[in-house]
């Protein structure tokens, strides 16, 4: 079996030789220590040689203000480059004041098409091993763009006092991010096996917002996206960091195939609830703790870890760290233990 295979089985909760694993992203001073520790020289040599059954990709998109497409909108509009590393929910958004549709107006909304580097798009996925499961990072953050188009506190207050205004500056957002995944489908066609699509919804104690709230506001844009992935042949991981317990079963119902990243540390997010309580319903991605286990533990105590996953889940889970990217207080000897031991036979 190889990892292509082995990734879309567990995707599929079927039966598997080994658990998948996907190192996720090292990124800054991380991703420097992580390519010295294997003697690659950047993240596409460094995903060859480490051995995991996932070659993940970023969305190559420059619109001139904005590098990223996790950064896509000036919400801000202070005629300053978006920085997505930096930027925050909570400062006020400019529809902050917004009352009426006709106070949107104003708004520039970006075509996603115009800044998606298409032939890029298709070296980055021909640069993936043959084997290897191919995942886009498309983001496709909706609610958090929303968060941030009117502040966070204005946001959540809308969609109780004005849930047409929260709607309809939450379906551009939601089009703007079917325009630009067609684009990745279209220049990807059978060479694509996953997207990760990320809303977070959760807090390390609980939901964000009442899970009635999540099913109302949040899933039908999930849903859309989630749909168009699935026409193409895609598989979609949902990112929400946080206790989210309670609210898969919304992500079940929208069809999400895996959901991640088990953020083990949150409250209520153990593998052991979520396997008896989902196992047999989606996968899931993650399960390695990033907030302590990683940073603060050995590598043998990582691989106990890791080997207690693979007891708990034989199918069903991509041991992954329990988080989006891995910063640069996880020692890299850490990450490399988590793939090793996952991916022994």
């Amino acid at each position: 079996m190889n990892s292509k295979e082995r990734f879309l089985a567990t995707a599929e909760r079927a039966a598997v030789d080994r658990p998948a694993v996907w190192m996720s992203a090292p990124v800054g001073a991380e991703l420097d220590a992580m390519c010295r520790l294997y003697g690659a020289k950047d993240w596409h040599e460094l995903q060859v040689l480490a051995g995991d059954d996932v070659y993940a990709f970023d969305v190559p998109y420059d619109s001139g203000y904005a590098t990223s497409i996790a950064a896509a909108f000036d919400w801000y509009m202070n005629g300053s480059n978006v920085d997505p590393e930096h930027r925050t929910l909570t400062a006020d958004g400019c529809f902050k004041d917004a009352e009426e549709l006709e106070d949107l107006d104003f708004f520039p909304w970006p075509d996603p098409r115009d800044y998606i580097d298409v032939e890029e798009v298709r070296r980055r996925i021909d640069a993936a091993p043959k084997d290897r499961a191919t995942l886009a990072q498309v983001w496709s953050a909706h609610f958090q763009d929303a968060c941030a188009a009117f502040g966070m506190e204005t946001a959540l207050m809308n969609m109780i006092a004005n849930p047409e205004l929260y709607r309809a500056v939450d379906e551009k957002i939601v089009e703007f991010y079917l325009r630009a995944n067609e684009v990745i489908y279209e220049a990807t066609k059978g060479k694509l096996d996953a997207i990760i699509i990320a809303n977070d919804f959760g807090t390390q104690r609980g939901l964000l917002l009442s899970r009635q709230m999540i099913h109302d506001f949040v899933m039908p844009g999930a849903k859309k996206i989630i749909d168009q992935a699935h026409s193409y042949g895609v598989k979609v991981i949902y990112h929400s960091c946080g206790a989210v317990f309670d609210a898969i079963p919304e992500l079940i119902e929208v069809g999400a195939d895996l959901v991640h990243p088990i953020q083990a540390a949150a409250v209520g997010m153990e593998p052991e609830r979520l396997k008896a309580a989902y196992g047999d319903q989606v996968a899931f991605c993650g399960g390695v703790d990033i907030q302590h286990l990683l940073p603060c533990g050995t590598p043998e105590q990582v691989r106990e870890k890791v080997r207690e996953l693979r007891a708990l889940f034989p199918t069903g889970l991509v041991i992954s760290p329990s988080q989006g990217v891995i910063l640069d207080d996880v020692p890299p000897e850490n990450v490399k233990a988590m793939v090793d031991e996952a991916i022994r036979m």
